[in-house]
């Protein structure tokens, strides 16, 4: 069996607005850490931070993403579909316009 190796690239952080089906939801704050896998190509996860109320909203929502101030499209499903977030700060797993270029990234 041919074991595929995951290789971190760094971190991104910044601010963006989180969008529903092209519609503006809410500002937003970002923290990812992005990995690249030959069979996935660039992925990522980290923290999105807004209000409460809202994270609480968006929760079980699918075609959610962040368009960074960067300019960058980002789709978000949160990692754990079973528990809706506590407070501010979600995990969140993210697809997308991710850089590729392992400069682009934090180390």
């Amino acid at each position: 069996m041919k074991t595929t190796a995951l290789r971190y690239l760094g971190g991104i952080s910044g601010h963006g607005v989180v969008t529903r089906n092209g519609e503006r939801i809410a500002q937003a704050t970002f923290d990812f850490d992005g990995y690249f896998r030959t069979a996935a190509g660039v992925t990522g996860c980290g923290e999105i931070q807004m209000s409460a109320e809202v994270l609480k909203s968006l929760f079980g929502c699918s075609d959610l993403q962040l368009l960074t101030d960067q300019g960058r499209l980002l789709d978000l499903s949160f990692s754990d579909p079973t528990s809706p977030p506590e407070g501010e700060v979600a995990h969140v797993d993210v697809s997308g316009e991710l850089p590729t270029a392992p400069a682009d990234w934090r180390h």
